[in-house]
């Protein structure tokens, strides 16, 4: 079998957000991602890959040659294998444990390491503003590694949902309490903000607490942290 000019069509457009909502389909690529989800609850679509060695037990598979790879591939070396997948309907957020909460992040490759961070240190929900990045874009998810199957990723008006939850509510600032002072609790929602702008207002005001991470260089000239390196500082605290 070979790929064909709707197949061909189909997966390209999976590149812009309006597509994927309409086709309610993603990408990911590479054995190790594609394994993953194949693992996982995600229900597969169909399956293109160079070598079907180790997938002969995947029913929906089709073999291309590289060439046809390297047409649908998002990635700068295609990596023998590319997998369409679902969307999974969203899950009712449970109100307690660890929540982090992004504001307009606009990185792929921040918020795909942020899904990864959130994997490592068993933070199970994951809530983001409407206008944060897609998180099945295609570099959220080769970024992520996988870690999109354990992670449960809600996109939600914020201000709505900090108003109606009474779990304390940190901000993460650059003038907020020393983090390594700070008793934090099991049961928390953590913001972290925009890459250039930080928390917004209209978010800021329902935040109770703050807290940083101290600069200890000298010159303290760094003016701040990428937001991924400073989630997992924050996150390693809380779970300490």
């Amino acid at each position: 079998m070979s790929l064909s000019k709707n197949q061909l069509k189909l997966i390209t457009s999976l590149q812009q957000k309006k597509y994927r909502t309409a086709h309610n389909l993603f990408v990911a690529e590479g054995p190790k991602v594609v394994k993953e989800f194949l693992n996982s609850n995600f229900e597969l679509e169909q399956l293109f890959c160079v070598e079907v060695f180790g997938y002969e037990k995947t029913k929906k598979v089709t073999q291309i040659s590289e060439g046809e790879l390297k047409k649908i591939s998002t990635l700068k070396t295609p990596n023998n294998v590319l997998g369409l997948f679902k969307i999974p309907s969203i899950n009712l957020l449970k109100n307690k444990g660890l929540i982090l909460v992004l504001d307009e992040i606009n990185d792929p490759g921040n918020l795909g390491t942020i899904i990864r961070l959130c994997d490592w240190f068993g933070v199970t929900q994951l809530v983001c503003s409407l206008k944060t990045v897609d998180c099945y874009n295609s570099k959220v998810v080769q970024a992520s590694m996988g870690s999109l199957t354990r992670v449960s990723i809600i996109y939600t008006d914020l201000e709505l949902y900090l108003e109606n939850t009474n779990l304390p509510k940190y901000a993460s600032l650059m003038n907020g309490e020393n983090v390594y002072q700070s008793v934090l609790p099991k049961n928390a929602i953590l913001v972290m903000g925009n890459e250039a702008n930080g928390i917004s207002d209209s978010i800021l005001k329902y935040l109770t607490k703050s807290i940083t991470i101290p600069r200890f260089g000298e010159l303290q000239q760094t003016e701040s942290l990428n937001v991924a390196t400073a989630a997992a500082i924050l996150l390693s605290e809380f779970k300490r």
